[in-house]
């Protein structure tokens, strides 16, 4: 049996395209990806990512556990600030990505993983954790999560809560109320656009997506599926575990080396990525665009210097910048912006070049 979030019903009704999803059943398109797409580029889109986890640690060591298990430093975080980070292994390679949500300091923080992951993160989390003061909770199962963004985010939230949301900076968040509904509001999200991430405990989270709707529709927005969330993370170059990152490529492999921060302290995989940084990477993970006629898919072979190096990891047509792009681990002498190889479709090889990513970033105000 697929799981169902609180939201199922309303999918249903607004003609959803539903398809099973980290054993959830969820919208994958409404009026198609495209617009969806550029639905939220140009105006504003609202998504149902309540199948995403959420894991609490709380305990005098909390921020001492976190600060093991994950590279970057949460050592920095105030309450109500939020942070992008990994679960390393002792490889330095990824047991997931994931945010870390500063509740308060050092001992209570949120943990939000990616759907497909959530049981084995909570069962990772909790066996590192054992050496800690502190207790591991996973409430997915308790949390409905939203996502409302584009350009028009802001306009469309605020008449529905009375939080500040201009005093809201980006990777900040704050507890009240939307839509009469208690909330944590979130200015994240997984699209490259301005915008909000709502999560609430409430049993009837659809008053929130239906007053969304309401306030938005005039103004454009759309609901938007799983299908547009794949084009816009991409176009970002927004991470998605499975494809782009795993269990065999480390965090500085993957370019994140912006996330690893070697003077906090140790931390699971620290010494295998100091090795790695001293040594010098053989490859990276570098975006992008295909110069003939065709779309490079996840697993097609890739090809430099005249032999098989790589397969695409995320690849898929960018419907606002209207090319084909991807992510793919090339050798390190491929990576160089300008650098040609080849990706093969069936009995033919397309030209693709590599190009400076994130392959789309919005202009800030």
């Amino acid at each position: 049996m697929m799981k169902k979030t609180r939201l199922n019903a309303v999918h249903k009704e607004a003609g959803a395209r539903m398809v099973e999803f980290a054993g959830f059943e969820m919208p994958v398109e409404y009026k198609g990806i495209i617009e969806e797409h550029l639905a939220v580029r140009t105006r504003a889109g609202l998504f149902d990512v309540s199948h995403m986890g959420e894991i609490i640690l709380e305990g005098p060591e909390a921020l001492a556990c976190v600060q093991y298990l994950t590279p970057n430093d949460a050592g920095r975080l105030a309450p109500g600030q939020v942070q992008y980070t990994a679960l390393t292994t002792p490889a330095g390679t990824f047991v997931d990505d994931m945010l870390v949500y500063c509740l308060s300091v050092p001992d209570k923080y949120l943990l939000v993983v990616n759907a497909a992951n959530t049981d084995k993160d909570f069962a990772w989390v909790k066996e590192k954790a054992t050496p800690f003061k502190v207790q591991v909770v996973n409430r997915s199962d308790e949390h409905s999560q939203l996502a409302l963004q584009g350009p028009l985010a802001q306009e469309i939230l605020q008449p529905l809560t009375e939080l500040d949301l201009g005093q809201m900076k980006s990777f900040t968040f704050a507890f009240g109320r939307v839509a009469g509904i208690d909330c944590l509001v979130s200015r994240t999200g997984y699209t490259g656009e301005d915008g909000f991430e709502i999560y609430t405990l409430a049993e009837n989270p659809e008053v929130i997506w239906k007053a969304i709707i309401a306030e938005g529709t005039p103004k454009g927005l759309l609901p938007v599926g799983l299908g547009a969330r794949d084009t816009l993370r991409l176009e970002a170059k927004l991470m998605l575990y499975g494809n782009d990152i795993s269990d065999q490529t480390t965090v500085l492999e993957a370019d994140l080396k912006w996330i690893v921060k070697f003077q906090k302290g140790d931390f699971l995989g620290k010494d295998v990525l100091e090795k790695q940084l001293q040594e010098g990477l053989k490859r990276k993970l570098v975006g992008f665009e295909v110069m003939d006629k065709g779309i490079a898919r996840p697993h097609y072979p890739v090809f430099a210097g005249g032999r098989q190096v790589s397969e695409v990891c995320s690849g898929t047509f960018a419907p606002y910048l209207k090319k084909a792009i991807g992510l793919v681990y090339l050798p390190i002498e491929f990576t160089e912006i300008g650098t040609e190889f080849e990706i093969g479709i069936r009995d033919r090889k397309l030209k693709a070049r590599v190009i400076p990513t994130p392959f789309y970033k919005r202009e800030k105000k």
